[in-house]
């Protein structure tokens, strides 16, 4: 098929789920064309198979705020009428699904364009939920062509919070596990956490640095920092005032978090709300076990106490308490490491996800469409 994707190209969870998507799509044989303001991060230099179209925007006086929407919908319905795509899809339901509608719009007299909308998490417990964008945000998932969800709890959200009555499809975010794999063995004798986030207030990311302190009056540890945002500052003022500069990195953003991961030990995941958990997943696929919250959708991805742990938000003693056991019992650290592997492998890997878009895709591609059917 030739799909057309359109993401926020950032170090986001939604943008990371579509570009990798992409990739997977185009190794299996279709044209993926990116329709978005910037290079996805994660995308560099693909196959021939993969296709990037940037969204320009102009600047005029009189745009206070320059028409991102528009611009994207224009661009969307060229690039769909020359390359013939199929179908859009969309990630993060504003504004991308409201430039597919005009997209689709644009095009009917000519040709059909059906578009998905995969929901990731805040663009309806965050975005969506804000009256200013709540009505927006229904009438898109209404008029999507498709719909799907990255997990039963983000579904049931949406459901209640928005009443909808029309089917949503839980595809669960996945996992190349040929890419992201354990280490043969890891070569440092130190124990180190990681913790992998944009660094968002619903991170939690304090709690990271509260954890590794309390870790430390029983075993010596360090903790990677990977990523930026809002809470990076907070965490190394936090930092300095425990004392624990010497103990804590922090690297930024990295875009090849699969060379990362295999060394380390114990992935930190204190969020006070996840949709999903990409972080844990990917942590769990190099064998490294998550200490994450009980919250959102990862109880569909961490059964607690075989592949990691769960704990209620705000809980660092818990979790540190956690962390303490996986580090101090190699018998258990080893077993919950393997189970870890074992999950990623056989329920989220890209050879079991990815062919549920597919289908999904041609189911949606042979329906009327949302329009018609309204």
């Amino acid at each position: 098929m030739k799909i057309g994707i359109t993401c926020y190209p950032t170090y986001g969870g939604s943008g990371i789920v579509a570009t990798e998507l992409g990739l997977e799509l185009a190794h299996r044989g279709h044209d993926v064309h990116f329709i978005t303001y910037a290079n996805p991060i994660r995308l560099g230099p693909g196959s021939s198979r993969i296709h990037y179209h940037e969204v320009e925007v102009s600047s005029y006086p009189l745009f206070q705020y320059p028409p991102y929407c528009l611009a994207l919908a224009s661009r969307m319905a060229e690039v769909a009428r020359t390359y013939h795509l199929d179908l859009l899809h969309v990630h993060y339901a504003i504004p991308h699904s409201i430039a597919a509608l005009l997209a689709r719009q644009m095009l009917a007299a000519e040709r059909s364009l059906p578009f998905i909308t995969t929901l990731h998490g805040t663009d309806i417990t965050l975005v969506g939920a804000d009256p200013s964008y709540f009505p927006i945000t229904r009438f898109s998932i209404d008029q999507s062509d498709g719909v799907t969800s990255i997990s039963h709890y983000l579904r049931r959200h949406t459901e209640e919070i928005f009443h909808v009555t029309r089917d949503i499809r839980v595809i669960h975010n996945f996992v190349n596990c040929h890419i992201y794999h354990p280490a043969p063995e890891r070569r440092r004798e130190e124990k180190v956490l990681v913790h992998l986030s944009n660094f968002r207030p619903v991170k939690r990311v304090l709690d990271c640095i509260r954890i590794l302190a309390a870790v430390r009056r029983e075993v010596p540890a360090r903790l990677m920092m990977v990523g930026d945002g809002p809470e990076r500052g907070p965490a190394e003022r936090l930092t300095q005032e425990l004392g624990l500069e010497p103990y804590v990195d922090f690297l930024g953003k990295q875009d090849h978090i699969e060379r990362l991961l295999p060394s380390m030990h114990v992935l930190l995941l204190p969020s006070e709300l996840e949709s999903f958990g990409l972080a844990a997943l990917e942590a769990m696929a190099c064998g490294v076990p998550p200490v994450a919250t009980r919250v959102g959708g990862l109880p569909e991805l961490v059964t607690h106490g075989v592949d990691g742990f769960l704990e209620a938000p705000g809980d660092t003693a818990a979790q540190a308490a956690r962390v303490v056991q996986l580090l101090s019992d190699s018998a258990l650290y080893h077993s919950v490491s393997a189970a870890a592997r074992h999950t990623a492998e056989s329920r989220f890997s890209t050879n079991l996800i990815i062919p549920q878009y597919e289908r999904y895709y041609e189911e949606v591609a042979a329906r009327p469409l949302a329009s018609a059917v309204s």
